[in-house]
């Protein structure tokens, strides 16, 4: 019913800077929340930052001052603009749309970001 489309992962630089932009189309209706995951080789995949349809953000410790969540509700979009980029940020990052109202939660196939020293 919603399918989300990960895009603008790549090879980067520890210092510097990458945008990632995640596209969801299908059955979007009511209060939702989109969200960032990573998932590192060997470890859990943990949140990274989520927004609300109303633009209530909460981040990670370790990303917060560094990375920027962002939405728009009429292109139906979430970004993730990450700056100051260490090696410990290098993850495979996740899209995820939670419906509130529903519970159900739909994911993206993710995209690779690879921070060298």
């Amino acid at each position: 019913q919603v399918q989300l489309v990960e895009s603008g992962g790549g090879l980067v630089q520890a210092g510097g800077s990458l945008r990632l932009s995640c596209a969801a189309s299908g059955s979007i209706f009511g209060l939702n929340i989109m969200s960032w995951y990573r998932q590192a080789p060997g470890k859990q995949r943990e949140l990274v930052a989520g927004i609300t349809s109303g633009g209530n953000r909460n981040y990670a410790d370790s990303v917060k001052g560094r990375f920027t969540i962002s939405r728009d509700n009429a292109k139906n979009t979430v970004d993730l603009h990450m700056n100051s980029l260490k090696p410990e940020d290098t993850a495979v990052y996740y899209c995820k749309m939670h419906f509130i109202t529903t519970g159900s939660s739909y994911w993206g196939q993710g995209t690779q970001v690879t921070v060298s020293s």
